[in-house]
């Protein structure tokens, strides 16, 4: 790995961070915020690539551990990470990697559409994939108010997806970032 690619991965880590800092949205009807952190995990991947974006997820994940404030509203620490909603922040590496793996075979180019489609795919669902048994588990909720109580924030992660497939496609008309690593 290149100095540059650790600088990525160091800036991306970051981007996270500051991600964290955005204004979390409140739902009503439930205890968990929205928040943009995810928007990030689809960023590192489809600009990065999986081997990069999921090194920037997990150097992101490690910060958090050790008890950096950088999840929205200033939380960090194991507590947090060992709560209900950890296994969706703990996710954010494969996740990350998985948008990346998605994007190196089947965005290769600037295109949005497929760009938006690997944002789902690796930025949602293996969040979710990992967020949804956690809080099943550690929270001791059915699973099936443990799914239903998620769905509320699909709209918000394909805006995000959206957001991310735009940017990426940007980034990638721009010639400035190498897609794969």
């Amino acid at each position: 790995m290149s100095t540059r690619d650790l600088v990525l991965c160091a800036l991306f880590a970051a981007l996270l961070g500051g991600l964290g800092m955005a204004p979390p949205i409140p739902l009503g009807f439930l205890p968990v915020p929205i928040t943009a952190q995810t928007l990030g995990v689809m960023l590192a991947g489809t600009i990065l690539g999986a081997r990069r974006g999921g090194i920037a997820a997990l150097l992101f994940v490690l910060l958090v551990a050790a008890g950096l404030p950088l999840l929205a509203g200033g939380r960090g620490g194991i507590g947090v990470l060992m709560g209900p909603t950890g296994g969706f922040v703990l996710a954010f590496p494969l996740a990350a990697f998985v948008t990346g793996w998605l994007a190196e075979r089947f965005a290769t180019g600037a295109n949005p559409i497929r760009l938006f489609a690997v944002s789902v795919g690796g930025g949602v669902l293996v969040v979710y994939a990992g967020g949804i048994p956690w809080l099943w588990l550690v929270a001791g909720l059915p699973i099936e108010k443990a799914v239903f109580g998620s769905l509320a924030f699909v709209p918000g992660d394909l805006i995000k997806a959206g957001v991310a497939a735009v940017a990426a496609s940007s980034v990638r008309r721009a010639g400035i970032l190498p897609i794969h690593a």
